[in-house]
């Protein structure tokens, strides 16, 4: 089955996406496919890369764990059941830190922090739906990064809605609640993008 062959409009579910043998990576957001970049650019890849493993070596011998693309991150709805989750997304990085949400397939619910480092091709309509569904489902932080400008915004989950930092740029530390003590520069993480 190639990836033109679906219907753009039709509706999808986890239990699609698991029969799917595509040579492009997909995701599933409320029931409706995106298509994900084809190839990454070398400053996405170095902020993805320095970033994973400054929390990798953070978390060592912590409860926490984190995980890089390509990892499916199931958001259920009525049920935990593959033919009912409509959502399903590969998060450029994500901790989790309840163990019970983890299995062979990745990660059911949601993570404590989901990030997205944005690329030129990031389509706007699936950075907003995405924003939506990890908001519902709970995620409590979400960190969006831009290579291109050099910036982060975190938002964070209070009474079931998100409120954002300030823009952070170069000269800001980031420092989150769910991982004490963890403490990253981000000119040191964008330094490493040359």
């Amino acid at each position: 089955m190639e990836l033109a062959s679906l219907d753009i409009n039709s509706s999808y579910t986890y239990a699609d996406y698991l029969k799917w043998n595509f040579k492009e990576r997909v995701e599933i957001i409320m029931g409706k496919l995106f298509k994900m970049s084809p190839a990454l650019s070398r400053m996405h890849q170095a902020v993805s890369v320095y970033l994973s493993t400054a929390l990798y070596n953070y978390l060592s011998g912590k409860k926490c764990k984190v995980y890089s693309a390509p990892f499916d991150v199931r958001l259920p709805g009525k049920s935990k059941d593959d033919k009912d989750i409509v959502t399903v997304v590969q998060p450029d990085i994500c901790v989790v830190c309840d163990e019970s949400k983890l299995d062979a397939k990745g990660c059911i619910g949601a993570p404590d922090i989901v990030v997205e480092i944005l690329s030129p091709s990031n389509n706007v309509v699936e950075l907003k739906n995405k924003y939506d569904v990890y908001e519902r489902a709970g995620v409590t932080e979400y960190w969006v990064i831009s290579p291109q400008d050099k910036t982060f915004l975190v938002y964070t989950l209070k009474d079931g809605v998100y409120h954002a930092s300030r823009l952070m740029v170069e000269g800001d530390i980031i420092r989150t609640a769910i991982l004490d003590g963890l403490s990253i520069d981000i000119a040191d993480m964008f330094d490493h993008m040359n």
